[in-house]
């Protein structure tokens, strides 16, 4: 991996201070388009978008916002490339160097991302694996601190399954300094390396059982879908029903919490219309946050 490479991998790669400036650049993207617009300040660029996952948040917030800064994309989906058809990650990695200035990936396992990233020579950004999801936790960072102001020193709630979301929800809690609590089964918990790498940071993790408890006066409540790609969903419904965000549920959280999912949803299994659609939801402005954040992340990667 070139050091003077700027990838976005995951949030535990960074320092606070870091994160920090490339979400107050997607900010102020966001908050002054037309400057950006105007000053075009990825004219020339081009981002190659490899999907080996399908998506509809990722891959048009991550289309548009280049676009909208000046820049060109490429679309790759697997079986548009040799990627996977025989071809190693790391000739991919070094062929694609040499015609785009920056590559996104959407993979399953996240040694294909950390592969891509140590034989590029220009910026990878990890656009989802099935360990984590960065993009995904600036995105919700912005929105909660568009409705309620920084995110430090408040609570943000999990409830669900322990899955690629909820492990960068524990980076980002450790980063953006704000304490989290997690309600999952005990077979579906977040991954144990993150876990002990956030609590061996200092983090206040708590991880339970009971989705009440982890509700208590939060500030935020967070739910995600039960099935996910590439899972076997033979008994996880059963398994996650009592997790699921109900009225009730977000009785327990503070009078003005906010409930965030981040897309798709699969209404009336881990969140009824009730919540979705609610006074505490704000997923509409998370989704569109997506577009922002990453606005930040590349024009940090690329400038």
């Amino acid at each position: 991996m070139t050091e003077s490479v700027k990838h976005f991998l995951d949030l535990d790669k960074f320092d606070k201070s870091t994160l920090r400036d490339i979400l107050d650049l997607g900010v102020a993207i966001k908050s002054d388009l037309s400057l950006y617009a105007k000053s075009q300040p990825l004219s020339g660029k081009t981002l190659a978008m490899i999907f080996e996952k399908p998506s509809t948040r990722t891959r048009v917030s991550f289309e548009v916002g280049m676009r909208q800064l000046g820049g060109e994309v490429v679309v790759l989906s697997q079986s548009d490339s040799q990627l996977g058809q025989g071809e190693t990650i790391a000739d991919t990695a070094r062929v694609l160097s040499r015609f785009v200035d920056a590559i996104m990936l959407r993979t399953d396992d996240p040694r294909k991302l950390d592969e891509l990233a140590e034989y590029a020579t220009v910026p990878v950004i990890n656009g989802l694996t099935d360990l984590t999801h960065p993009c995904q936790l600036m995105a919700d960072v912005m929105t909660f601190e568009q409705h309620r102001g920084p995110v430090a020193g408040r609570t943000f709630a999990w409830t669900g399954d322990g899955n690629n979301v909820s492990n960068s929800f524990i980076q980002a809690a450790t980063k953006f300094d704000f304490s989290l609590r997690l309600a999952c089964p005990e077979s579906l918990r977040p991954d144990a390396s993150i876990l002990k790498w956030a609590v061996d940071c200092g983090a206040d993790i708590t991880v339970t059982a009971d989705p009440a408890e982890a509700v208590d006066q939060a500030d935020c409540v967070i739910a995600d879908t039960w099935v996910s790609m590439n899972d076997k969903e033979a008994g996880r419904v059963e398994l996650l029903t009592p997790y699921r965000v109900t009225e009730d549920l977000m009785g327990h959280a503070k009078d003005d919490a906010l409930f965030m999912h981040c897309l798709p949803a699969h209404r009336g299994e881990e969140v009824v219309n009730e919540v979705i659609d609610g006074r505490w939801s704000v997923v509409w402005d998370e989704a569109e946050n997506r577009m922002h954040a990453q606005k930040g992340i590349l024009h940090w990667c690329l400038s």
